[in-house]
């Protein structure tokens, strides 16, 4: 008796006993199988792998994960805007770190617009880190864990590197430059529903609170926390 596992011709179909006794090898093996594998659309996913495919500016990466394109966020910092000075040299110092090159993502969290915040690495590089210890980007200390990250910035705007070289006057922290501060503007008289509908359009914190809580203008709380136009109210809360 033939006790072979081989086929006897090339193109001959495995018996349904061979294919289960193979599976059966395979689990005990320990080998993943491919549904084991993360996935970027897996809730509980703590890591990621795959090829930087596009820099959107200095802390924003598109990653392709098999097929799939993944926004990721870097974690822990902050790089000044596009239209912000040192905006298109902190672009070109992340791409050259990540741009079409193999990448593993320690995934922290998920932001409000989708994007999947995370420490990436290349190689042995902390490409976070890295973005902060050359003066490419500021340590995010709003949503900063880690001391080192902080020192490091420290000794990048000491040693005058990347962005820490430009003026003064043009240093302005990215989350500033985003959200600046309004000039104050004086207050209306007594507080009556009107037309207005936007923050933009109100002169104080108070105001803002009287036409969200009495005149139902939702859209002033964008984030759904309760507190309506957070640049005029986050002094206030």
């Amino acid at each position: 008796m033939n006790w072979s596992f081989e086929p006897t011709t090339r193109n001959e179909a495995w018996s349904p006993w061979l294919l289960a006794l193979a599976a059966a090898v395979f689990a005990a093996s320990g080998c993943p199988a491919a549904t084991d594998l993360p996935s970027a659309s897996d809730a509980d996913v703590s890591f990621l792998e795959g090829r930087v495919v596009g820099i959107t500016d200095g802390d924003t990466l598109t990653l392709l994960v098999g097929r799939e394109q993944v926004r990721i966020r870097l974690a822990q910092i902050d790089a000044p805007e596009s239209d912000q000075p040192y905006g298109k040299k902190s672009k070109a110092a992340l791409s050259a770190l990540a741009f079409r090159k193999q990448a593993h993502v320690e995934v922290v969290d998920v932001d409000r617009y989708g994007r999947t915040v995370g420490e990436v690495f290349v190689g042995d590089v902390d490409v976070n880190r890295e973005m902060v210890r050359e003066g490419h980007a500021w340590a995010y200390t709003r949503y900063s864990h880690s001391t080192e990250i902080i020192e490091l910035e420290d000794e990048a705007r000491a040693a005058r590197k990347g962005l820490w070289a430009l003026p003064e006057s043009q240093r302005e922290p990215p989350w500033l430059w985003r959200h600046p501060p309004r000039a104050a503007r004086p207050e209306p008289g007594p507080l009556v529903c009107g037309t207005r509908t936007y923050c933009s359009q109100m002169a104080s914190c108070k105001e803002a609170r009287f036409y969200f809580e009495h005149c139902g203008v939702d859209r002033l709380d964008g984030d759904g926390d309760g507190i309506p136009c957070e640049a005029l109210c986050a002094t206030a809360r």
